[in-house]
């Protein structure tokens, strides 16, 4: 079967609207400074649907041909294995604090959108594309008021010395701090130790315990993830 004009303007409008939809999430993402922004989720989903309506393509060609093992889900399949490299690349570790992951869903939903504008799927794309964004926007004020209080991450650099860590760790007890974990990375070179702590306060109020840091003078540095 003959790829034919009227098939062939179909496919342009999917893939308009599949870089559209992706457009739309990267925006979002592009708004609150991510390395990820709009173009990337565009072209990420452009690509995917571009892919799935080249397996489309391919069976509408080869239906009628010799070619009986031809399965158009195998590219799609494909797909989401690949998107899993892009989104990789955005992820990143900041001491004991994870960076990105966030976008790489994004990235995920992008490839999604593609390939379920390609199937003709246009409601359900989207009506996802709305529920990604609310989900980014809406809800991540609520997000920001359950985890207030919770688990959060001080790192602290201090000029090394053997009498630092149980210091630090009798000053942050003294303020009803829960410490659950910690690891410690050592600067041979600076002579430096940083304390990574995941702590729990008591109350809610978080800032002035890294204001507190300030009565050591071997305290050079103080974060809050």
């Amino acid at each position: 079967m003959e790829i034919t004009p009227q098939i062939t303007t179909v496919f342009a409008v999917r893939l308009v609207l599949a870089a559209l939809l992706g457009g739309l999430i990267g925006l979002e993402r592009e708004y609150h400074g991510r390395a990820a922004g709009f173009r990337t989720h565009l072209l990420v989903s452009l690509g995917a649907c571009l892919m799935v309506l080249l397996s489309e393509a391919y069976a509408l060609k080869y239906a009628a041909g010799t070619v009986n093992s031809l399965d158009p889900t195998r590219i799609a399949g494909q797909i989401v294995t690949g998107i899993g490299f892009i989104g990789a690349g955005t992820i990143m570790r900041e001491g004991l604090s994870i960076r990105g992951l966030t976008t790489a869903a994004c990235l995920w939903v992008a490839a999604g959108l593609g390939m379920a504008v390609a199937a003709g799927l246009y409601f359900l794309s989207i009506f996802t594309t709305l529920v990604a964004l609310v989900a980014l926007g809406v809800l991540k004020h609520l997000e920001a008021r359950v985890r207030r209080g919770s688990y959060r991450m001080l790192s602290i650099t201090c000029r090394s010395g053997n009498d630092v860590l149980p210091l630090l760790e009798q000053h942050l007890r003294s303020r009803n701090v829960t410490i659950s974990d910690f690891s410690v990375e050592y600067d041979m070179e600076n002579r430096e130790s940083r304390f990574d702590f995941t702590i729990h306060p008591a109350d809610r109020l978080v800032l002035d315990i890294v204001e507190s840091m300030k009565e050591f003078d071997f305290v050079r540095k103080v974060a809050l993830h």
